[in-house]
């Protein structure tokens, strides 16, 4: 309400307010979640393709853009390198995501084999749920390559903190599900002097610059150069208004992230007489190393989904993998509920 009030009480001058006070405050918020030093290293986008697409532009031309990710990144971002390959742009190194405990060393021991201009790896893998550590040992060996972490899995469903490399990583996530923020409100953190001049670039990245004397296409030097043009500011009331009331009822990630495992490990102990076998997960509950989803690996993941939909149990599915999200809005009553629905399907 307070976006559209707002925009009908001051039409074009909305914008002062929005860009000098609800972007500057959100900013500080999430830095404080993810454990920022600087605010000004933030920049806002409706989507996280738009800042994949940013990041692509700010790469090496004339050769082919030298990728090393994994095969579980998500899918707006895989399409993308898809494409370029395709055309000969790119040559991408993909790693396998599983099994998730040798990921890591994986990509380092292959960040450090050879050159890279980009390496660009989930925290949560969306396929199943398992989460990365170690993302220091991976900046010390991606020399030159600019190093991107796909935070959305992560990202208010469980601590973040980016402080040890902050000057080193860029880190993008949103307000999209976790963040209980809707759609069209997303983050890029961008370490100071990485990727100073994207070519996919709109008039807001010259914020801070207009009134100087530039030679060619002049960039803001903080978070402001991966910004676009104009954008819908409503996404930005929504997270601020969302991550505002988390913390004042005491939702911090850390209690989040415990509510959901505490959740997902009664899930787990209740399912006998569901039909569905917790040895199909992907990553057990045993396992700490997980976001707040259950992933079972299921050769009629299909079939599965269809069924549960029919009960009014709604799950989410990759290919054979089917997944059950647990957050702060379920409680224990609720989870008893779902499984005394599934054995009597």
């Amino acid at each position: 309400m307070q976006a559209w009030d707002n925009a009908a009480r001051l039409i074009d001058g909305k914008w002062a307010p929005i860009l000098s006070h609800k972007w500057t405050e959100l900013a500080k918020v999430i830095a404080g979640l993810i454990k920022l030093p600087d605010p000004g290293t933030l920049c806002f986008a409706p989507n996280t393709h738009e800042f994949a697409t940013r990041i692509l532009s700010a790469m090496p031309v004339g050769v082919p853009i030298r990728v090393l990710t994994t095969d579980a990144e998500f899918h707006s971002f895989s399409r993308q390198l898809a494409r370029l390959e395709e055309e000969g742009l790119a040559l991408v190194t993909r790693i396998p995501a599983e099994p998730a405990a040798a990921c890591m060393d994986l990509l380092v021991e292959a960040a450090g084999a050879r050159e890279y201009d980009l390496i660009w790896v989930s925290e949560v893998f969306f396929s199943s749920g398992a989460a990365l550590s170690g993302f220091e040992a991976l900046a010390a060996a991606a020399g030159d390559a600019a190093l991107v972490i796909d935070g959305y899995h992560a990202f208010m469903a469980r601590p973040v903190d980016v402080s040890a490399i902050a000057d080193r990583a860029f880190y993008l996530a949103g307000g999209y599900k976790y963040a209980m923020g809707g759609e069209g409100c997303c983050f890029l953190h961008c370490p100071p002097g990485w990727l100073p001049r994207p070519r996919n670039t709109g008039w807001y990245a010259s914020f801070g610059t207009l009134g100087e004397a530039q030679e060619g296409v002049g960039y803001a030097t903080d978070g402001w150069r991966f910004m676009g043009a104009t954008f819908d500011p409503s996404g930005l009331y929504r997270l601020h208004a969302a991550l505002n009331w988390a913390a004042s009822v005491g939702a911090t990630p850390g209690v989040i992230h415990a509510h959901a495992h505490a959740l997902q490990a009664r899930f787990v102990a209740g399912l006998g007489g569901t039909g569905l076998d917790p040895a199909r997960l992907v990553v057990p509950v045993t396992d700490p190393a997980r976001g707040n989803f259950l992933t079972f690996a299921l050769p009629d993941a299909e079939a599965w989904q269809a069924k549960l939909e029919a009960a009014n149990i709604i799950t989410d599915r990759r290919g054979d993998r089917l997944r059950f999200g647990f957050g702060l809005y379920q409680r224990e009553s609720d989870v008893d509920a779902v499984l005394d629905r599934m054995r009597s399907l």
